[in-house]
């Protein structure tokens, strides 16, 4: 638990970092942001390495403690499906978004099409929570 209450707060400086550097344009800005979201792949791998190989705080039979490192596996894993599909979803859609409207506001009876590429790109988000609930049924 002491790892999570440290690296929240360093993950929510590092994404807020992260939106700043991308509101400037320019490719080192990209860069830079390309590298802070590989830094907190890895810190985030760390954290969670850390957190599954820490013994159990209280006496507890092997069996308990197993059963529930393997729950809080899949709870993390669940976790991380549902944020990195909602993030990527937020993005697709951010740039099939705009490259629609700038297609409707030349030919406007592309609207259907338009609509079919958008709501492909939300799909993301909607197969990481069938992972997601997947991965909570089995842990």
């Amino acid at each position: 638990m002491l790892t999570w209450i440290v690296s929240l707060p360093l993950l929510v400086v590092a994404s807020v970092a992260g939106v700043l550097l991308l509101r400037r344009p320019g490719r080192r800005a990209s860069a830079l942001a390309a590298g802070m979201a590989g830094g907190l792949l890895i810190a985030g791998t760390a954290a969670v390495v850390a957190a599954l190989s820490a013994g159990p705080a209280t006496a507890a039979t092997a069996a308990a403690v197993s059963s529930s490192s393997t729950n809080g596996a899949a709870l993390i894993a669940a976790a991380i499906a549902v944020a990195g599909s909602s993030v990527a979803a937020g993005l697709a859609v951010a740039y099939t978004g705009a490259a629609a409207l700038a297609a409707l506001s030349e030919r406007p009876e592309l609207f259907g099409r338009a609509m079919v590429i958008v709501g492909l790109a939300e799909g993301i988000a909607i197969y990481g929570l069938i992972v997601a609930v997947m991965l909570i049924a089995k842990g």
